[in-house]
């Protein structure tokens, strides 16, 4: 079940983790270093970028998170965090567009979370999915629809 509304030492253990997870991120060409974690029950999935020379092959933390939770039997996700730690304090109160997750991320996380489901943004905030992502694109036949 999606958590609408988290616990604040829950959602600080989430972000530490995706905090964590940014410091193994593998970014050689863009030096920005994001992580995620994914709440599922009592379980914790992280995930960082892992960028490729050919650009196209770049996978973002949420989506390797994703594939780690889903790769461990879950396809429903209660609450997910994001963080990117390189952006500076001032480019994050300027511009936090800059810590949010791209639009297939977006897309993706729809598959697995609830329109309710809590996203925190480190140095952002705490959204719900439907919010980041309004009229996400779904299929009848979604499995648990």
């Amino acid at each position: 079940m999606a958590v609408k509304n988290i616990d604040p030492e829950l959602a600080e253990e989430l972000l530490a983790k995706a905090r964590e997870a940014a410091t193994r991120a593998y970014c050689p060409y863009s030096n920005f270093h994001v992580g995620a974690a994914i709440l599922v029950g009592n379980q914790i999935y992280t995930g960082a970028n892992v960028e490729n020379a050919s650009y196209g092959l770049t996978i973002c933390a949420e989506r390797t998170a994703s594939f780690a939770a889903v790769l461990a039997g879950h396809i429903r996700f209660d609450a997910i965090a994001v963080s990117c730690v390189d952006v500076s304090a001032d480019h994050a109160q300027l511009h936090p567009e800059m810590l949010m997750p791209c639009g297939a991320c977006r897309q993706l996380l729809s598959e697995f979370a609830e329109p309710e489901t809590v996203i925190l943004v480190d140095r952002a905030g705490k959204f719900k999915l439907k919010d980041l992502l309004p009229n996400a694109f779904r299929l009848l036949n979604r499995p648990n629809n």
